[in-house]
């Protein structure tokens, strides 16, 4: 169904973030980020739930629109993407003079994005973040999309083959840099997966190592 209006929040922080988020990332994973947004707010409406009065819309694409900047240039640091991520978002929302409180609701959003069965506990932005960031890759929902939203979401920002490249720049990253994919996150998992001559770190390794006597 063609022609479906698809709307991002307007407000200067909102704006200013999308501009930062294009200029750092490449063009699939902004596409992703803003599609995340897109599918987050469509899970709230067909719940039931209202902008502005059950949730805040700005602090959803805030979240949504820079839940990736990990992966770039800018925010690739010491830590898992995640985290690192949302230190890079929250640096750039204080310098945009956005509150403190607000600015921890996207720290919590963007670290626990892929942490499934944390995310959904901390409130509904960091929660609907996460449910548009896995509906997006992995379509878990999309099956209460509203007819024609999904080809119309994607008619305006093309998946560029996303599940590929987003998992390749993530194994990319620990491989560079291996303290970035800790034993048992995400990020170490997809490099266990991806890239199985990569000895990572198991349970058993670390329980090997403890000095404490087993009895």
């Amino acid at each position: 169904m063609p022609g479906i209006e698809l709307s991002l929040p307007a407000t200067e922080i909102a704006t200013s973030a999308r501009e930062f988020a294009e200029r750092i990332e490449a063009p699939f994973l902004f596409n992703h980020s803003v599609r995340a947004y897109l599918f987050g707010s469509a899970v709230a409406a067909e719940k039931g739930l209202k902008a502005g009065d059950d949730y805040d819309d700005e602090l959803l694409f805030l979240a949504c629109v820079l839940h990736d900047v990990g992966l770039t240039d800018e925010g690739n640091g010491n830590q898992r993407f995640e985290v690192d991520g949302a230190d890079l978002a929250v640096r750039f929302l204080r310098e945009q003079g956005v509150e403190e409180e607000r600015t921890r609701v996207v720290w919590d959003a963007i670290a626990l994005h892929t942490s499934l069965g944390i995310a959904s506990r901390k409130g509904l932005e960091v929660a609907l973040m996460q449910r548009g960031t896995s509906l997006d890759v992995i379509g878990w929902g999309a099956e209460d999309l509203p007819e024609g939203f999904a080809d119309e979401v994607h008619a305006q920002f093309p998946r560029l083959e996303v599940e590929e490249r987003l998992a390749d720049a993530i194994v990319q990253q620990v491989l560079a840099n291996p303290a970035k994919g800790e034993p048992t996150t995400f990020p170490g998992e997809l490099v266990r997966q991806r890239v199985p001559s990569v000895r990572m770190l198991t349970w058993e390794d670390m329980v090997a190592g403890s000095p404490w006597p087993d009895v």
